[in-house]
């Protein structure tokens, strides 16, 4: 199954967006998708405030498995998770418009009426997976590359 398939499947089994993209890939950088799915569970929907989308989060953290300074002296990794972060930003921007979950949604899901309207809207259910998809491809793009 591709990762694009397991995170669309999670998110559709009401898994954050998060938890769907993050767990799609962790198996490969060590992490069992149990766990990501544990650690990816705060994330979604921009840490419940409509923050950094969540599809954004659970695709950070797998370029930061891969990429990730996990020593103290060890500063390339440093500047290639920087760098990957910067990338994998910058290009869900410019596909989507912005990387802000309350801005891509066009409402404030830090409010009721905000959630009310994502849900009038079929936000979660129709909007929502191509974020998931889109964080997917960029994150496979920049795993090849690098």
């Amino acid at each position: 199954m591709s990762h694009k398939s397991v995170a669309l499947k999670l998110f559709e089994e009401k898994f954050h967006c998060s938890q769907a993209v993050f767990a799609a890939f962790s198996e490969e950088y060590g992490i069992s998708k149990e766990d990501a799915l544990k650690i990816g569970g705060c994330f979604g929907s921009g840490m419940r405030k409509g923050e950094v989308c969540g599809a954004c989060t659970g695709a950070l953290m797998v370029l930061g498995l891969k990429y990730g300074k996990s020593r103290i002296d060890d500063m390339d990794s440093k500047i290639k998770s920087d760098e990957v972060c910067d990338r994998f930003l910058d290009e869900f921007k410019k596909e989507n418009g912005s990387y802000i979950c309350n801005t891509l949604l066009g409402c404030d899901i830090s409010t009721e009426e905000g959630i009310q309207y994502a849900l009038d809207n079929n936000l979660f259910t129709e909007f929502c997976p191509k974020m998931v998809e889109s964080a997917v491809i960029i994150t496979e793009k920049i795993l090849e590359e690098y």
